[in-house]
C-alpha cells in the first residue's frame, strides 16, 4: 500500500551529451527546490540513463512516475516543452532511453512488468515532461542555449505535476 503513495520524480539521460542531459539537469534543479520545503517523504528524485526492461528496476515500488527526458519530434523547435501521457508514446518520436532497437519501449516494458506482477505505476500516474532537444550526439555538460532556457519552465511542469491530484491528467499532449 505504501508504494500507491510514493512518487518517483525521475530524470533520464545521459548528462555527457549536451541536450540528453536535460532530464538530469531538471530533477536537480526539482531536488534543489524540494530540498527547501517541508520535507515530503512521499516523493523521491532520481537519475537514470537506462530504458526498457531495465527501467523497470527503477519504477518498481513506485504508485505514481513524473518522468523528465529529452525527445525529438519532427517539426519540434529545441527547448519546447510537452507533459505526455503513455498514450502519447505511441504517436511521438520519443528520446534514447524511452525505447531502442535494442529493448521494449517504455509501454511494452511496464506491460510486461505488471504481467510479472511487479507493482509498478498505471499509465494513468505516469507524466512525461519532455523537453524538445537540438542535439543529443555531441559530448558536452552544457545543454544547447534553447534547451538550457527551457529547464525553468521544465522544472515549474515538474512542481505543478506534483501538486496536481493523483490521476488528474486532463492537460495531456500540451505544449507550454
Amino acid at each position: 500500500m505504501w508504494g500507491k503513495l510514493r512518487t518517483l520524480v525521475l530524470g533520464l539521460g545521459n548528462p555527457i551529451l549536451t541536450d540528453d542531459g536535460v532530464g538530469i539537469h531538471v530533477v536537480r534543479a526539482v531536488a534543489a527546490r524540494l530540498a527547501q520545503e517541508p520535507a515530503r517523504p512521499e516523493i523521491s528524485v532520481a537519475e537514470a540513463g537506462v530504458g526498457g526492461l531495465r527501467l523497470l528496476e527503477v519504477l518498481a515500488g513506485y504508485g505514481r512516475a513524473i518522468l523528465v527526458d529529452a525527445i525529438q519530434t519532427r517539426d519540434g523547435k529545441p527547448g519546447e516543452a510537452y507533459r505526455l501521457g503513455m498514450g502519447d508514446l505511441q504517436t511521438q518520436r520519443t528520446s534514447l532511453h524511452a525505447g531502442s532497437t535494442h529493448d521494449l519501449t517504455l509501454p511494452a516494458a511496464l506491460a510486461l512488468g505488471r504481467e510479472l506482477g511487479m507493482e509498478l505505476p498505471g499509465d494513468a500516474d505516469i507524466d512525461i515532461i519532455a523537453i524538445e532537444a537540438e542535439d543529443v550526439c555531441t559530448f558536452g555538460e552544457a545543454c544547447t542555449p534553447g534547451v538550457e532556457a527551457a529547464v525553468p519552465r521544465a522544472v515549474e511542469m515538474v512542481i505543478e505535476a506534483l501538486s496536481r491530484a493523483r490521476g488528474s491528467n486532463t492537460e495531456r499532449n500540451h505544449i507550454l
